[in-house]
């Protein structure tokens, strides 16, 4: 692998949570390698998602479009670590990606929410081949046992700019360290990311949402797995 340049260059950022929603970011690039690099967001995404970047990447680096003067290119989230801000419930995450090419694959296109990992390098253009990952259904989105629990909270949904555009304070139908379905009137598709805290300790986590569905109850609610840190248990077990 190559050595990871330190270039501070721009880098426009877009993300398709959904086929509804999408956001653009600008940021700056961490470091770089011709494989992939590193930089901050303060928009959430996990790993698994594919992003589309748009940069001045020095040519020597590129693996196409030479030419050209942006370096347009996908790139998968490998890696990602959230680090709460001061105000104890905004979240920035730094984000390193693998490039993928110039083109997404089909299964994104038609679910930008599919989730891959990178299979292995090409030895004819050094990006990262993908593998499409299984979908997993709601029984197995937790490897922990959840707990039949009505806890309180509040659901935050945000808008392409990363701003809180509706809310709405419920329960739980049930929760564990690293998800959890909640009861709602909100609409909220599959593949977006939500804000869920707690109005008893003030506890925020990020969460993707992996499906929404209406109970036979006759009662909306969507299933939940945290991606920024785990829910504390202690307490209410």
């Amino acid at each position: 692998m190559r050595e990871r340049i330190k270039l501070t260059l721009p880098v426009r950022v877009h993300c398709r949570e959904s086929a509804d929603h999408e956001w653009t970011e600008m940021s700056r690039l961490v470091d770089v390698t011709p494989f992939g690099a590193r930089f901050p967001l303060t928009h959430p995404t996990e790993r698994g998602r594919l992003l589309h970047l748009t940069l001045p990447m020095p040519r020597q680096l590129r693996c196409f479009d030479h030419v050209e003067d942006q370096y347009r290119v996908w790139a998968l989230v490998c890696r990602l670590t959230a680090q709460l801000e001061p105000d104890g419930v905004e979240t920035r995450f730094e984000v390193g990606v693998a490039f993928t090419g110039k083109y997404p694959p089909q299964s994104y296109v038609k679910d930008p929410s599919t989730l891959y990992e990178a299979e292995s390098v090409s030895a004819e253009n050094s990006l990262w081949r993908l593998k499409e990952l299984e979908k997993r259904t709601a029984s197995q989105r937790s490897e922990q046992t959840r707990l039949q629990m009505a806890v309180n909270v509040r659901l935050e949904v945000f808008d392409a700019e990363g701003r809180v555009t509706a809310s709405e304070q419920t329960v739980t139908e049930n929760i564990s360290r690293r998800g959890a379905a909640v009861w709602t009137t909100l609409r909220v598709e599959r593949g977006r990311f939500v804000r869920l805290t707690s109005t008893e300790t003030s506890l925020s986590v990020v969460a993707a949402v992996r499906a929404a569905r209406t109970g036979p109850d006759g009662i909306p609610r969507l299933h939940l797995e945290f991606i920024d840190r785990q829910w504390p248990l202690e307490g209410i077990e």
